[in-house]
């Protein structure tokens, strides 16, 4: 599916609608350039799923966990990583055991570690400096 914003809120808004479809063990792998509003589709997921405390990007932490009314939540933030083996380290294998959501930003960095059936989240700069292009999918094998 495509769809286009044109404000943060209104990203928030669509993540917010797409949490709907959200339940444990669905891993969310999301791509596109820097500061185009990964982080603000991932506040409206949880907000989607009833968190209404504050939720922020876990760039230097790795990963941020979230008990929402629908489950555990995990968002993590894998700008910072070079290679799949530093996320093994820190026990991300844990995080894909069936029992919570994760939010994946800058997935391609953890590609091999991805689940062989996910969700997919791609946001891309539009025509304006608030649009943007949101298309979501599946993979399966």
């Amino acid at each position: 599916m495509e769809y286009i914003t044109h404000s943060p809120e209104e990203t928030e808004a669509l993540g917010a609608d797409y949490a709907r479809a959200l339940r444990p063990g669905d891993v969310v792998a999301f791509s596109g350039d820097l500061g185009a509003g990964k982080t603000a589709f991932t506040r409206g997921v949880l907000r989607g799923l009833g968190y209404e405390g504050r939720v922020t990007s876990p760039t230097f932490a790795i990963a941020n966990e979230y008990d929402t009314p629908a489950g555990r939540v995990v968002h993590c933030d894998l700008y910072r990583l070079l290679d799949s083996d530093a996320l093994l380290e820190i026990g991300f294998e844990e995080y894909l055991d069936g029992r919570c959501i994760v939010l994946i930003e800058w997935s391609e960095h953890a590609a091999d570690l991805l689940p062989a059936c996910y969700r997919t989240v791609h946001i891309a700069y539009g025509a304006t400096a608030h649009d943007r292009q949101i298309t979501t999918g599946e993979v399966s094998a």
